[in-house]
């Protein structure tokens, strides 16, 4: 089985009275302990799946199942434990709480585990070492380069340790030195078992994935 399987997924937005399709019909099978590369032009649909994938986006049609788990048959409150039990999250704008250091950042998703708190600073200094960013805990945002906000980002993604890693378009305000960093970053958490399903916008980015999936006008068009 399908680390996840989606089946005829289908989003529409209304917009007026013009209904929209960013999805159509998209049928998809990610593996355990791949690395995935979702690529298309901008409106093809790419930002819509993985939202919809991460059990953030309700589908209007179709299913989507992690691990055997159907996400959208679950009340919301399960569908919101599901995430923070199993998914991480990297958004192409950090996201970072400007007044909170790098580790307080990173502890945000224990915030509701029953971890001590100095089980949480542990792991989150534990995924701030991961991430190569272990000297710099205590700096706030501002104190830290883009490169390195996007590695305390990613650090706060894995925290959990979640099955995914999702992230959407994770380079797209970096320069090519700090984009060839986080994605050797994301190689290096997928060699070590962490399943990724990434966004982008840079086909250099799908160099460093097992596997390119494109859309177009909401439909996969190609898997290679």
């Amino acid at each position: 089985m399908p680390l996840i399987e989606v089946q005829n997924l289908s989003k529409h937005y209304s917009c007026g009275e013009e209904t929209v399709a960013a999805l159509s019909g998209v049928d998809l099978a990610i593996e355990a302990g791949e690395f995935i590369a979702i690529m298309g032009q901008s409106g093809s649909g790419k930002s819509t799946l993985l939202s919809v994938l991460g059990g953030m986006n309700h589908p209007t049609a179709g299913s989507v199942s992690i691990a055997g788990v159907p996400l959208y048959t679950l009340p919301d409150e399960g569908l919101a434990d599901f995430r923070a039990q199993n998914l991480g999250f990297v958004f192409q704008s950090f996201h970072l709480i400007p007044y909170l250091t790098a580790l307080e950042n990173v502890m945000l998703p224990l915030t509701i585990s029953k971890m001590s708190k100095a089980e949480k600073r542990a792991a989150a200094g534990d995924s701030l070492a991961r991430v190569g960013l272990a000297g710099k805990a205590e700096r706030l945002p501002n104190q830290l380069s883009g490169g390195e906000q996007e590695r305390v980002a990613i650090a706060r993604a894995i925290v959990n340790t979640p099955h995914i890693l999702f992230a959407d378009e994770p380079t797209g305000n970096l320069d090519s030195k700090n984009s060839d960093e986080v994605m050797g970053l994301f190689r290096e958490l997928n060699g070590g078992g962490q399943t990724v399903v990434m966004v982008t916008h840079n086909p250099e980015n799908c160099g460093y994935a097992d596997r390119t999936i494109y859309l177009r006008d909401g439909l996969v068009v190609e898997s290679v």
